[in-house]
């Protein structure tokens, strides 16, 4: 189902790989009564900023089906930006404080590249506290990623998050462990990208009301959601809008980092991404580049001969479960619509 980008302005590269002209939608709740309006609040770093964009737009077309959606761009002030991440979000995004007078049905919040070790510490902590806050009365759900998901438990119910040893990189296998709206039509078992350097736990979850919906033996609690005010909080540590390459990205990323002595360990292969051969290009660029570790290096990565193996294997799964999201909000707002329709008669 196409899209539209709420105010018209379409950021460049969405419009490029989309090839579509945007319709503008009013800024009013009731231009229709099946549509749909979506914020997404992109906080991501200005290296991954517009291919986010086009990720959630692809998750949320797929999913849609036959439901009309809205899609509007917000950003949070403080968010660490360059001159051209600042040029793009004052082209293609609203600011806060529009966010904070205006009511959606859904809002999906990202994380970022975490810069503290306390997230409380972080510029953007107020602002990020702020909006979770507007959400719970003025949205029927909210999404939490990755960064956003453990900011969201810390603010709500002061639930610390837990560094890993290593980084949680990779696809991994996670089971479903409740009936729920949410996870239906995905059966027993879902594969979800996962890359983060920290974990909430389960057991700190359920204490405070949380219901953990996915969670796997070696990776942890994937999905978990808890109802707070007006509006059904839904929780990723994952990635399900990731698409085919992003984890590559991320770990050539890492690469050019330890090549540039910004860090200090060579970075670990993502678990459960790469198949036989490609783990053996990869082994063996990586022992080259721990013998000589410079910059120049980099222009040796097997990249396109990596890519070319590459399956996305998660796909469907997280279609499926926006595609059970937008139903709820859909389901909730047809009920909104009956009750208002109901009033006079219940008055009279």
């Amino acid at each position: 189902m196409p899209i539209a980008i709420e105010g018209g302005r379409i950021p460049v590269l969405l419009k490029r790989a989309k090839a579509f002209e945007s319709q503008h939608v009013p800024n009013s709740p009731h231009v229709s009564p099946d549509l749909l309006r979506i914020a997404l609040v992109n906080n991501m770093p200005d290296s991954a900023l517009e291919d986010t964009e086009l990720q959630f737009f692809d998750l949320l077309s797929a999913a849609a089906v036959a439901t009309p959606i809205s899609l509007k761009l917000f950003s949070l002030p403080d968010v660490p930006r360059t001159d051209a991440g600042e040029k793009h979000l004052r082209n293609f995004y609203s600011g806060a404080d529009e966010l904070l007078s205006s009511r959606f049905d859904g809002v999906i919040i990202t994380g970022t590249e975490p810069r503290r070790p306390n997230l409380r510490d972080e510029p953007y902590w107020r602002a990020l506290v702020e909006v979770f806050s507007w959400a719970e009365t003025n949205t029927t759900s909210t999404i939490l990623s990755c960064l956003a998901a453990h900011a969201g438990v810390l603010a709500t119910d002061d639930i610390p998050r837990s560094p890993l040893g290593d980084k949680q990189f990779g696809v991994f296998e996670y089971k479903t462990l409740t009936p729920h709206p949410l996870t239906e039509g995905i059966g027993n078992s879902m594969r979800i990208p996962h890359s983060r350097w920290n974990e909430v736990k389960a057991d700190a979850l359920t204490s405070c009301g949380y219901q953990v919906l996915t969670q796997s033996a070696n990776a942890g609690v994937d999905l978990f959601v808890k109802q707070k005010q007006n509006s059904l909080f839904v929780h990723f540590q994952g990635h399900p809008e990731y698409n085919t390459r992003t984890l590559l990205k991320e770990y050539r990323r890492d690469i050019k980092r330890f090549l540039r002595r910004e860090r200090e360990t060579y970075p670990s292969m993502p678990q459960g991404y790469f198949d036989e051969a490609a783990s053996g290009l990869l082994e063996d660029f990586r022992s080259r580049a721990v013998a000589d570790p410079v910059d120049g290096m980099l222009a040796q990565f097997p990249e396109a001969a990596v890519a070319a193996t590459v399956q996305n294997i998660w796909q469907k799964v997280g279609i499926q479960v926006y595609r059970n999201w937008l139903e709820y909000l859909g389901s909730k707002k047809s009920e909104g619509s009956t009750l208002a329709s109901l009033a006079p008669v219940i008055r009279a």
